[in-house]
């Protein structure tokens, strides 16, 4: 969203206008929705404006649920924006170590300052952009105890609070059409800064997952989140935030609830063992923060593979760390006995699960042209070292 589109939009008709649009027609029929709007007599630049922010509150409902409908988004920042739920798992951990004063650094569209606000912190979200700031201050009027500023996160005078969140720029600058930065040293502020803050006063950083593991601080706990099996970020957080002998954690968000795995340090894999009955998948927050050894200690498995990231044991123990598969077959990682295996058993739709191996799962699985009514899951890896195909079933509760 460009200054010109925000300003059309902040104006009683633009937000009324903008409330009155249903984003789920506007989905299925946009042309109706746009004619209808021009035939109303809106300005083009007004409709521009507001059906961006219609189809952005639409897309934003996986992250933000109904407060969706009455916040404002950047194209960039909801891409970069925590979902709301893990951003109460933040707010809980300043409040839990006593703070009463926050400065939210590279604040985006507000959704962490909006949770800490929520539990009546003081908040001071900052952001470089000057319209990704306007919107985070719009969406933060409900709130009395924050506000949000237009300014450098560098020059921000963190001895004003009590403690500090950053959430360094990881993508090109913009609106819209960002691009990810590889390159730490290239994150706006830099992790220097960050970490310099960081050894002086209890600090919240929002990471990618795939941070490079090498450049986290020994003093800092890191905590790898999953919301429903996708990995959406590392936090690492020092000081009073951080807590006592805690240095990895694995926290699995999910509809059943939250479920947390911690440890003092990484967890020594587990020894390689014959393949049993059931295979695990462990989540990827778990395969993250290293602590598949501690998994495997808990439901009683062993490696399937030496460097491989499946579990393998003779009893399916339920767990949220986890998906369980029992094995129906084994067979060599051979394209065309899995081909013929397949079609005896009329399989037309085929999941495709790997690791350890050089398989595009998608263009496999076009090869091998299943045709029927059945449905199958393959696991592709490496068992005791040998290239495998397994087949597959989910266990659940239910199914053991």
């Amino acid at each position: 969203m460009e200054k010109t589109e925000l300003v059309e939009l902040l104006t009683p008709a633009g937000l009324t206008l903008l409330d009155s649009i249903d984003v789920d027609a506007l989905a299925s029929d946009p042309v109706s929705t746009v004619a209808r709007l021009r035939e109303a007599g809106h300005a083009p630049a007004l409709v521009q404006a507001v059906l961006t922010q219609a189809r952005l509150r639409r897309k934003a409902v996986t992250k933000f649920g109904d407060f969706a409908s009455r916040m404002l988004f950047t194209e960039a920042g909801l891409e970069q924006a925590t979902r709301l739920r893990v951003a109460a798992v933040h707010a809980g951990r300043f409040q839990a170590a006593g703070i009463r004063s926050v400065a939210d650094l590279g604040c985006g569209n507000g959704g962490d300052a909006m949770a800490l606000a929520a539990l009546d912190l003081d908040v001071t979200a900052v952001d470089s952009d000057e319209v990704t700031a306007v919107v985070a201050s719009y969406n933060l009027a409900p709130f009395p105890s924050a506000r949000a500023e237009h300014g450098d996160a560098a020059a921000f005078d963190v001895d004003a609070v009590d403690a500090v969140f950053f959430d360094p720029a990881r993508r090109t600058a913009g609106h819209q059409n960002t691009s990810r930065l590889t390159k730490p040293s290239d994150y706006s502020p830099s992790l220097d800064l960050v970490f310099d803050v960081a050894s002086r006063l209890p600090t919240g950083v929002k990471l990618g997952p795939g941070f490079d593991r090498e450049l986290i601080p020994a003093e800092a706990e890191a905590q790898w989140v999953s919301v429903d099996g996708q990995v959406v970020e590392m936090g690492l957080w020092f000081g009073s935030l951080a807590r006592a002998g805690v240095r990895r954690a694995a926290l699995v968000l999910s509809a059943a609830g939250s479920d947390e795995l911690v440890s003092d340090a990484d967890s020594a894999d587990v020894d390689v063992r014959e393949l049993g009955e059931f295979v695990y998948e462990p989540d990827g927050a778990v395969i993250r923060a290293r602590l598949i050894g501690q998994l495997a200690t808990q439901v009683g498995a062993g490696m399937v593979s030496d460097g491989i990231a499946y579990l393998t044991g003779d009893e399916a123990v339920q767990t949220p760390f986890a998906s369980v598969f029992r094995v129906l077959e084994r067979w060599p990682l051979d394209e065309k006995r899995i081909k013929r295996e397949l079609k005896e058993r009329g399989v037309g739709t085929v999941e495709i699960k790997k690791r350890g191996v050089d398989v595009d799962p998608a263009a496999f699985r076009k090869r091998l042209a299943p045709k029927g009514r059945g449905s199958a899951t393959l696991i592709l890896t490496r068992v005791a070292g040998r290239h495998t195909a397994l087949l597959v079933e989910r266990v659940t509760s239910d199914s053991r």
